[in-house]
């Protein structure tokens, strides 16, 4: 029902953050991060701006001056705080903005069982479930960039990808004329349509993540430094420019390889999928296994037949619930080779929402599967998450593809 999947969707956004304190909600380690307070308001923004004051008579924003702070990038709502200055908001306090929550999620009771809003809360239920995984990841940047190296939760395997116990091998596609984009009566992105015919070669796709284990035998040839060959243009100038050797939230200690986690500092599985890789590394790591990435078409064509289930989940108490058996889906999102541009016949929506997706479609790079961070229920074969190919703090890792 509706109405409980709201409900639920904002009762864990605060179980995420409950573990931490004013500072550590108040803290922004990069642009490209936001505070896990501008995340709890921003999602409340969401609904005050696009339900309430759109659909409640004489409703009254909680604030004055909050829709500022809290917008994001929309610009039909008008002018907002610089996304790098996020960290400067000490005040309102973690406490007022978890009023402001409440306020709101209260204020929409009416509206949930309204048939004309039906559209408009699937898709805010959708936005604060990839804020909440931008919460996790964000905040395990934050502390990764404090020297102590805290941990949020006690235990890593609540938000890690699990190691699969499955035999490696090739799944083959024949090629052919497949669908493409989401169909159906279930809830999706405006960029996941309209769905549509796309022409595959005989491709085959790895039924497992490439591991740790894996990722050090590249970085031990040389991977990073001593084969250029292997690299983008684009990539070679970022690995030189900014040092890069290995996976983010790795390092070198007198144990070995150690990495950080929400956990804290953890020694490297080479059991465990590797994650916190950028587009430039996958590619470099394909190019020296002898295959590539696969398409989103690829893995699009494969994955319609596996199962989404994964991310997280909390248990009674509000404690995060271990994840399961790796697939395709929730461990980490995968690279594809594709660029994120817009399906034949794609049309943003009018309005504000219509910004949601449609105008980041240049310079990015379409990835699949959900990961450990990705509320259950939330992805689907057709989801097409994106980032900037030299961007790594999300749980990135890599699935291999060769062509038959």
């Amino acid at each position: 029902m509706l109405a409980d999947r709201f409900r639920r969707t904002r009762q864990m956004t605060e179980a995420l953050a409950a573990p931490l304190s004013d500072a550590d909600a108040t803290i922004q380690s990069m642009p490209d991060a936001s505070p896990a307070k501008w995340h709890l308001a921003h999602t409340t923004w969401f609904w005050e701006t696009f339900l309430l004051r759109d659909h409640v008579p004489g409703y009254r924003p909680f604030a004055e001056g909050w829709a500022f702070l809290f917008n994001s990038y929309y610009e039909a709502e008008g002018a907002r705080l610089a996304r790098a200055d996020r960290g400067l908001l000490s005040r309102p306090s973690l406490d007022e903005v978890l009023d402001y929550r409440h306020h709101v999620s209260a204020a929409m009771e009416p509206l949930l069982g309204d048939p004309r809003c039906h559209a408009l809360v699937a898709l805010g239920i959708a936005h604060e479930e990839q804020h909440q995984e931008l919460l996790l990841t964000d905040i395990q940047h934050a502390l990764f960039r404090n020297p102590l190296g805290p941990a949020l939760w006690a235990d890593v395997s609540p938000c890690a990808p699990q190691a699969d116990a499955a035999e490696a091998e090739w799944l083959s596609h024949p090629g052919g004329t497949v669908r493409v984009g989401h169909e159906g009566d279930g809830f999706a992105f405006d960029n996941e349509g309209p769905a549509h015919a796309h022409l595959l070669q005989p491709f085959a796709m790895r039924n497992r993540l490439v591991t740790c284990g894996e990722w050090l035998a590249f970085m031990d040839d040389g991977g990073y430094a001593a084969h250029p060959a292997l690299w983008l243009a684009d990539g070679l100038a970022w690995v030189r420019e900014h040092g890069v050797c290995s996976p983010l939230y790795w390092r070198r200690s007198d144990a070995g390889w150690e990495q950080f986690t929400l956990a804290g500092w953890r020694p490297v599985d080479p059991e465990r999928p590797v994650t916190h890789v950028s587009y430039f590394e996958a590619d470099a790591f394909a190019a020296w296994a002898g295959h590539r990435l696969p398409t989103e078409a690829e893995w699009e064509a494969i994955g319609r037949d596996a199962d989404p289930a994964g991310g997280h989940q909390l248990d009674g108490a509000g404690a995060p619930l271990p994840q399961g058996g790796t697939s395709l889906f929730g461990d980490c999102w995968q690279w594809t080779r594709s660029a994120y541009l817009p399906h034949p016949r794609f049309r943003a929506a009018p309005g504000a929402v219509g910004e949601y997706n449609g105008k980041f479609m240049a310079g990015q790079f379409v990835l699949k599967g959900a990961s450990c961070a990705t509320p259950r229920g939330h992805s689907r074969p057709s989801y097409r998450n994106f980032f900037y190919p030299h961007q790594r703090w999300q749980f990135t890792g890599v699935r291999l593809a060769r062509d038959l």
